[in-house]
C-alpha cells in the first residue's frame, strides 16, 4: 500500500483568486464575514486580497478596507497578492503577514497579464520581495503557465526552471508552480517535478491547480507522490484568470478535503465550517459553485 503523507497544507485562495474573476461584486461586509468564517475552519493560511490597481480588479477594490476589518485569529497567516512597490506598501499598511508577487513562465502571458516582459518583470518583483523580507514578511512567489500557456501552448521545463531561480535567488520562501488553465495531466505533473526537486526541496513547492478539465486532484494525488504536501485550493471551487481564457476555477478545497480525509491525512481543516461558508458565498454569488462535494452535501441536506 502506498505511504501517504500524514499531514497536508491547503492555503485557502478563495477570497482573492475566487473572486478576482467574478462578475457580481461582493460587499465588503460580507467579504469580512466570509474570511472570519474561513478563519475559524482550521485553514492555516487564506490569501485574502489582491493589491492590484483597483481598474484591472475591480472585484477586489476593498483589499485594504477588507485587510483591516477582518478578525485575525492567531494561527491564520493572513497573505495578499502585491504587483509592485506601491501595492506592498498598501498591503503593509493593512496589516498583511505574508505577500504573494506573481509572474508567467510564458512570455505572451506575463505581457499580457502584467503588461511587461519576463526580464522588465524581475527588478520590480526583486525589490517587493526585499522589501517584505525587511518587513518580516513571508513571500511566496507565484507562477503562472507552467505546464500550458492560453497563447503559446506547451511550456518548457527549462523556462519554469529560469523563473524559479531568479525569484528564489530574490529571496521568496517559496514557490507555488500554477496550472493556470486546468490542463495539465499527472504525466506532465511528474516530469516537471521530478526536475524541480532536483533543484529544489519539496518543503520550497505549492502546486496550484485549476480544474478546467476535472484532473486538479488527480494531479494533486500525483504531486503526493513526489512529497509535495502544500497546495493551494479555493473553496467551492471558485476562481479563473482574466488573461487565461476558458480556464474553471481552482481545485476546490471541498473535493480536496473529502480526498485527503478519506486517506487519512491530517489537515486541520473542519469540513463541515467549509462546507457552510461555501454555501455563504454561494448565496452571495446567486449561483451554483463547481465544488462535487458540495453539491453532494446539499443533495443531501
Amino acid at each position: 500500500m502506498r505511504k501517504w503523507p500524514s499531514f497536508v497544507q491547503l492555503k485557502e485562495v478563495g477570497p482573492r483568486d475566487g473572486l478576482q474573476n467574478e462578475k457580481e461584486f461582493i460587499s465588503t461586509d460580507d467579504k469580512v464575514a466570509w474570511i472570519d468564517m474561513l478563519s475559524n475552519s482550521g485553514v492555516r493560511e487564506i490569501e485574502y486580497s489582491s493589491f492590484v490597481n483597483p481598474k484591472w480588479i475591480p472585484a477586489l477594490a476593498d483589499a485594504m478596507e477588507v485587510g483591516k476589518r477582518i478578525n485575525r485569529n492567531p494561527n491564520v497567516l493572513y497573505s495578499a497578492l502585491v504587483p509592485n512597490m506601491r501595492g506592498l506598501e498598501n498591503a503593509l499598511e493593512a496589516g498583511i503577514d505574508g505577500a504573494s508577487v506573481f509572474m508567467s513562465a510564458s512570455e505572451t502571458h506575463n505581457q499580457k497579464n502584467i503588461n511587461k516582459s519576463i526580464e522588465g518583470t524581475y527588478p520590480i518583483l526583486t525589490q517587493v520581495i526585499r522589501e517584505a523580507k525587511q518587513e518580516g514578511k513571508k513571500v511566496t512567489g507565484y507562477i503562472s503557465t507552467v505546464f500550458d500557456c492560453p497563447y503559446e501552448g506547451k511550456i518548457s521545463t527549462e523556462q519554469v526552471i529560469r523563473v524559479c531561480d531568479h525569484l528564489v535567488e530574490a529571496g521568496v520562501d517559496d514557490i507555488s508552480l500554477g496550472d493556470t488553465i486546468g490542463s495539465a495531466v499527472p504525466s506532465q505533473v511528474e516530469m516537471l517535478l521530478e526536475e524541480i526537486l532536483q533543484r529544489y526541496p519539496q518543503e520550497k513547492i505549492i502546486m496550484h491547480f485549476h480544474d478546467t478539465r476535472g484532473m486538479g486532484v488527480a494531479n494533486i494525488l500525483t504531486s503526493m507522490q513526489f512529497g509535495i504536501t502544500r497546495f493551494d485550493t479555493a473553496i467551492g471551487g471558485l476562481g479563473g484568470c482574466p488573461y487565461a481564457p476558458g480556464a474553471a476555477g481552482n481545485v476546490a478545497t471541498n473535493d480536496v478535503l473529502y480526498l485527503l480525509h478519506g486517506l487519512g491525512i491530517g489537515t486541520g481543516i473542519q469540513e463541515k465550517k467549509i462546507q457552510d461558508a461555501s454555501i455563504f458565498i454561494q448565496s452571495k454569488l446567486g449561483k451554483k459553485l463547481p465544488s462535487r462535494s458540495l453539491a453532494y452535501i446539499e443533495g443531501t441536506a
